[in-house]
């Protein structure tokens, strides 16, 4: 048991949250510059074709190559991409075994337009930490600190979905479209809690990074 500082992201990884569910409290990381293409703003789903990509659009600034605070970034509505991502999470999982289980809490997240990116993906880790029932103790960073102080271990690196080798030896669980395209691992968060249930913590809890 440990203490760990990672980012609040958008439903994110089950890597992310193996980390979450095997420490004795966390620091979310509330100060940090935003970075694009990684799991703030994204997160990845089982869709009938394989691994589908729900991205949250974020209003720019305007002024091309100027760093923004995570804090600052403001989601992009125009597009109606929460209401979209909604419909592709039907679609994937309405056939999962937990689905119906848990849509009525987790509807109206995708039905409010949330001003802040921040804002709203700490509002999907309560809602994860809710249905996990995990009640770790939780902090927010007050200031940016690149160095890992000496008490915590760092798992902010989890929030770039680029390394796939992260979760690669997680065990399997059954998958809605597994039988077409094989057992995909580290997914969202999402696609654990549907089709494990009360079970997902367990699951989380015997897995290692």
């Amino acid at each position: 048991m440990s203490q760990i500082v990672t980012h609040p992201s958008y439903f994110g990884s089950i890597a992310q949250y193996v980390a979450i569910a095997k420490a004795k409290s966390i620091v979310f990381e509330n100060c940090d510059n935003y970075q694009k293409q990684t799991l703030r703003n994204r997160t990845y789903i089982y869709g009938a074709n394989g691994i589908l990509l729900l991205n949250l659009p974020i209003l720019h600034s305007g002024i091309k190559g100027k760093k923004r605070l995570y804090k600052d970034i403001e989601i992009e509505h125009q597009f109606n991409s929460l209401k979209i991502h909604w419909k592709s999470l039907e679609a994937a999982y309405r056939t999962s075994p937990y689905f119906e289980f848990y849509e009525d809490d987790l509807a109206p997240l995708f039905e409010k337009k949330a001003k802040f990116l921040l804002d709203f993906n700490y509002k999907c880790a309560e809602f994860i930490f809710d249905c996990l029932q995990l009640t770790l103790p939780q902090t927010k960073t007050t200031v940016f600190d690149l160095h890992t102080p000496d008490n915590l271990i760092d798992y902010r690196y989890l929030v770039n979905p680029k390394d796939k080798s992260i979760g690669a030896n997680f065990d399997k669980y059954i998958q809605v479209f597994e039988s077409k395209h094989g057992f995909i691992p580290n997914l969202s968060i999402l696609d654990l809690l549907f089709n494990e249930g009360p079970n997902s913590l367990t699951y989380l809890e015997s897995q290692d990074l």
